[in-house]
């Protein structure tokens, strides 16, 4: 019963980290991984965008490149704001955070 309890929590917390990693804009779903592009086709401008800087990444072959950080915010909606985390123009994370 206690290992049956166990998997049933991990499942749902797989559930709640997966619904994290994604965001509905009207009928269209962006997801962790997407371009910036497809971002702003389905969602449209944000309300701001703010470049945070640099990172240091190693591709797959070791070479060093530096890719641009930035966050977009889109919102309120309904009270909430979503922010967007972007790293070398992909999607790594989305947050959100009610108005307050």
């Amino acid at each position: 019963m206690h290992k049956l309890a166990t998997l049933a929590l991990c499942l749902l917390l797989a559930n709640a980290a997966e619904a994290s990693s994604t965001l509905r804009c009207g009928s269209k779903l962006i997801s962790t991984q997407d371009l910036a592009s497809e971002i702003e086709a389905k969602c449209g401008e944000p309300a701001s965008r703010d470049f945070l800087g640099y990172r240091e990444v190693i591709d797959y072959y070791g070479f060093v490149n530096e890719v641009p950080i930035e966050e977009w915010v889109y919102g309120p909606k309904n009270g909430m704001y979503y922010f967007l985390r972007l790293e070398g123009n992909r999607l790594i994370k989305i947050e959100s955070k009610r108005k307050n």
